[in-house]
């Protein structure tokens, strides 16, 4: 057995998870800090300066600190920290060690960034949307590499690996080749480690954080970071840290697994084809759940790549409106601010915004009015962040500022597959090898039967009652993972779920596409709405533009239960 931590599910997590796996005595202790808008800011971050591109976490909060004990434990660490500049991270990690003192040996994996390639790209669309390649304004372009040259640098005697951008769950995967010798062409053990990756690459979201029961999870302040005790067949038991808050058990291992997936039967990532439809999940003991039955067939032929860019300008403000009537005032204000906004801009020639909107989050007395406007140039989205501030004195009575204002950049994202061969991942600055014994076919998807037809039945019950549910995003898509409480329930779930339903539930969504896919391992379905996000997460002006409380609005969605 090997036992992985997750110590970070983003580059500004907390500063207490890591400790706490360091006095569990894990083996490997993985950091996860790269979101998709993280790779923009970042590249933004480079081009103003070649030797950043990377978050300064790693040193100063996350492992900095812990050299020494790292050292004496004999713990390996493994984080794509490095960004959009590995190289640059890792030499400043090797200056840290040898001031310290210490002989822990750093691996650099690179070969992501393709900045250099960008005409060769020029002619490909967004893989879900089909938009083009951004002509200018690229802040960071890089694919997505896998676990294989991970392994090769632990096999080289690397205590800590430290990469570019590669697939989140290649952080656990890479240690498991490694440690049990798994070649390439062992698919279902390959699966199983990618599973047991992405359920801990999140952090506390397996171990209570974001669960939909959050009134069972006790301990918030000291929630458990998470580990994967991990088996040479693939399976694995996800627990965490003896004394710590939160809670591990079906229903968050569940929620975890589902979230920001699509087809449980083809989730791609490098070294393999993963079908989690068939996953068992059994809670064996406190806070110990085990994970077993993951398939695997070949990977795809391609890689995924992502590039960022900017292009205009968005300047937020946030205005708290308080006293009667506080909804009403807040619009009214918030359609005069636009006026006002719209007659300074024709006032210097300016083009009117290209996008413009007020968000009223809170009723009765109390309400927070989220002003956004976007434009292609900064001045004016500048006029508006200093003109905004006049609703103190001439506009609605209760109205105050307590938010400081944005300006920020509009970054845009497009995700798009790439040969393999124009990614070759480098290990110090050596080509290593990419090779796979065969490619994913659609064809090796046999697809398990729908569940029976349901129970008539006219008693309705909530979709909580019924089930626990997590959200999340890719891009302009959201899926919601609905698993059942109790089998039985199943069939009325997969009927009353449908697109119209949907579409009426949540009318303020983008106009989607429906696909559901069911996983029988767990009594689960996975509700894919393509196209909900328009924009994706950054262009989106959502109070959650992340789309992680779309499980929370459908709580209270009725269902036939039946009997």
């Amino acid at each position: 057995m090997v036992r992985i931590g997750g110590g970070s599910a983003f580059f500004i997590d907390s500063a207490m998870a890591v400790p706490q796996l360091l006095g569990a005595g894990v083996d490997y202790i993985l950091l996860d800090y790269l979101a998709e808008g993280a790779m923009g800011l970042f590249g933004r971050a480079r081009m103003a300066d070649p030797a950043a591109g990377f978050p300064a976490d790693l040193l100063d909060v996350h492992i900095g600190p812990f050299l020494k004990q790292i050292a004496a434990q004999g713990v390996r660490i493994v984080t794509n920290a490095g960004g959009v500049n590995p190289e640059g991270l890792a030499a400043a990690l090797r200056q840290r060690i040898a001031e310290a003192g210490l002989t822990l040996k750093v691996a650099c994996i690179s070969g992501d960034d393709l900045m250099g390639q960008l005409d060769q790209l020029a002619g490909l669309t967004d893989m879900f949307g089909g938009q083009p390649f951004p002509a200018e304004g690229v802040t960071s372009c890089n694919a997505y590499l896998g676990a294989f040259p991970i392994a090769e640098a632990l096999a080289r005697g690397a205590d800590v690996v430290i990469t570019g951008r590669v697939v989140d769950s290649a952080l656990a995967l890479g240690p498991l080749i490694h440690h049990f010798g798994w070649q390439r062409g062992e698919w279902d053990k390959l699966s199983g480690g990618t599973l047991a990756g992405h359920l801990i690459e999140c952090g506390a979201q397996v171990t209570g954080g974001t669960f939909t029961d959050w009134r069972e999870v006790e301990g918030w302040a000291t929630i458990g970071a998470p580990i994967a005790e991990c088996h040479a067949d693939g399976s694995c038991v996800i627990t965490k840290p003896e004394g710590s808050g939160g809670l591990v058990s079906f229903g968050t291992v569940a929620e975890q697994l589902l979230y920001e997936t699509a087809d449980p039967q083809a989730y791609f990532v490098p070294d393999v084809t993963c079908d989690w439809s068939g996953v068992e999940i059994a809670e064996i003991g406190p806070d110990r759940v085990r994970v077993s039955g993951a398939c695997g067939t070949p990977p795809p032929a391609t890689l995924k790549a992502c590039v960022t860019w900017d292009k205009g300008w968005r300047a937020s403000a946030w205005q708290p409106v308080i006293g009667p009537a506080a909804r009403e005032k807040a619009q009214k204000q918030a359609d005069a601010l636009f006026e006002r906004s719209r007659l300074m801009l024709r006032g210097r020639n300016l083009a009117d915004w290209n996008h413009c909107e007020a968000v009223l989050a809170g009723g009765g007395e109390e309400v927070l009015l989220k002003l956004v406007v976007e434009h292609d140039e900064m001045l004016p989205v500048q006029m508006f962040l200093r003109e905004q501030f006049a609703a103190i004195s001439a506009m609605a009575p209760g109205t105050s500022v307590a938010f400081a204002p944005m300006v920020q950049p509009m970054m845009h994202l497009l995700s798009f597959a790439v040969p393999r061969d124009l990614a070759v991942p480098l290990l110090d600055g050596e080509p290593l090898e990419d090779s796979h014994p065969a490619w994913f076919d659609l064809a090796l998807i046999k697809r398990p039967p729908a569940p029976a037809a349901p129970i008539p039945g006219h008693t309705f019950a909530t979709l909580e009652s019924l089930a626990w549910a997590r959200s999340g995003e890719k891009g302009e898509t959201i899926n919601v993972g609905v698993i059942t409480r109790q089998a039985r329930h199943l069939p009325a779930l997969r009927a009353a779920l449908t697109e119209a339903a949907l579409r009426e539930w949540l009318p303020d969504l983008g106009a989607f596409t429906l696909a559901v896919y069911d996983l029988p391992g767990i009594n689960a379905l996975n509700l894919v709405l393509d196209g909900a996000l328009p924009g994706g997460l950054n262009a989106s002006q959502r109070l959650d533009p992340a789309a992680k409380s779309i499980a929370q609005r459908l709580m209270m969605f009725p269902v036939a239960a039946g009997v």
